[in-house]
């Protein structure tokens, strides 16, 4: 299964400059979770040490559908050739 995950400019440096990746999965856990593996830097930034989400300030979007960061976001489900993007919630504070 094919999903084509969108990487913000932020987390960039840690995917090798990579802006989209192809990662596999059933669930927007189980890609984030791939795209960890692909890239372990990422993994401290994405999850805490309980393999949780992590990711202060963003957000996470199937096909442009924003699913919001609560314990449902990792078990929702995702099919071959979805786009998954982590977004980042920008603040004018």
């Amino acid at each position: 299964m094919a999903i084509k995950l969108n990487i913000p400019p932020f987390l960039q440096p840690l995917t090798n400059g990579l802006s989209i990746a192809q990662v596999s999965g059933n669930t927007v856990g189980e890609c984030l979770r791939h795209l960890a593996k692909q890239f372990p830097s990422l993994e401290l930034e994405l999850f805490d040490g309980h393999g949780e989400v992590l990711c202060p300030g963003c957000l996470f979007c199937v096909n442009n559908e924003v699913a919001y960061l609560d314990a449902d976001t990792l078990g929702k489900p995702v099919r071959d050739g979805d786009e998954l993007s982590i977004v980042p919630i920008v603040s004018d504070g």
